[in-house]
């Protein structure tokens, strides 16, 4: 029986298997090199996917910033994708793209049944809590290195996901999304110190239709003062927090806001998906 997650390394000579099992992505990453980049998304109908070449862009740009020599044969990597999603028959599939260093034309390839988020966890939002002085070294580099780091971060039970601070109290990003929050009426979110992410490409693009885009983080002490608050990822888009640090985020609710984007997200998706 072939293993939950489905794993082939592409080299020069095509695709071929590797030398280890997994039953999930998570596990499968314990595997892979710390001195690597990657990239991660999942397909929509089988064979869709969303932003493909910029997730392609960003694993290039992130290869440049870790000292590995990549270059991509994107349509040789789609083909690849395309075969093994065939072969896997789950579906929808999340996946993973990774570049070693050591072999860069050596990608792994690793994929799973896609599985989105709970309902309720839009209907009713997510609790988070920040983590202190946890910024990334390279945050622009989307790297494994900090893949195996962030499992040092332990969550409490019914924490969704741990928030990074910089040394000044200035919430910068999820440990795996962007984090974005409403403030005076301005929707704000962190122009440095973060790893640009594809889902908060679609959240620049349709939020001046919404309410006022600033670039530039929340700190700490304006808790408080926060009417609405969310994080974004590729596989799970727009997840609405309700709480932080105990602080309940506006009326305990997903926002007005909130739901608007939530709603433009989902209708940027449903017009711009493209064939793998």
């Amino acid at each position: 029986m072939m293993s939950p997650c489905f794993i082939r390394a592409l080299t020069p000579e095509g695709l071929q298997p590797v030398a280890y099992t997994a039953d999930s992505m998570t596990e499968a990453a314990r595997y892979e090199p710390q001195d690597a980049a990657y990239t991660v998304t999942n397909t929509y109908h089988t064979f869709q996917v969303l932003k493909f070449d910029a997730h392609l862009d960003r694993l290039e740009d992130s290869a440049r910033r870790e000292g590995i020599p990549l270059a991509l044969d994107r349509p040789r990597l789609r083909m690849a994708l395309r075969a093994m999603i065939a072969e896997a028959g789950y579906g929808d599939v999340r996946f993973r793209i990774t570049v070693p260093c050591a072999q860069p034309d050596h990608l792994i390839l690793s994929l799973e049944p896609f599985q989105p988020p709970a309902p309720e966890v839009y209907e009713q939002g997510v609790k988070c809590i920040t983590l202190a002085d946890s910024a990334r070294d390279n945050p622009a580099a989307k790297s494994t290195a900090w893949m195996h780091e962030r499992e040092r971060f332990a969550l409490p039970p019914g924490v969704y996901t741990g928030l990074l601070l910089d040394s000044e109290g200035n919430i910068l990003e999820g440990l795996s999304s962007n984090f974005y929050a409403v403030l005076a009426g301005e929707l704000r979110t962190a122009g440095e110190g973060v790893l640009p992410g594809i889902a908060q490409q679609i959240v620049f693009e349709i939020a001046p239709g919404v309410l006022p885009l600033r670039k530039d983080a929340v700190n700490l002490r304006n808790l408080p003062r926060l009417s609405e608050a969310f994080i974004t990822s590729s596989s799970r888009g727009i997840v609405p927090v309700v709480q932080i640090d105990g602080v309940t985020i506006g009326a305990g609710v997903p926002g007005q806001h909130t739901q608007a984007l939530m709603t433009a997200y989902r209708d940027w998706v449903a017009r711009h998906l493209e064939e793998l």
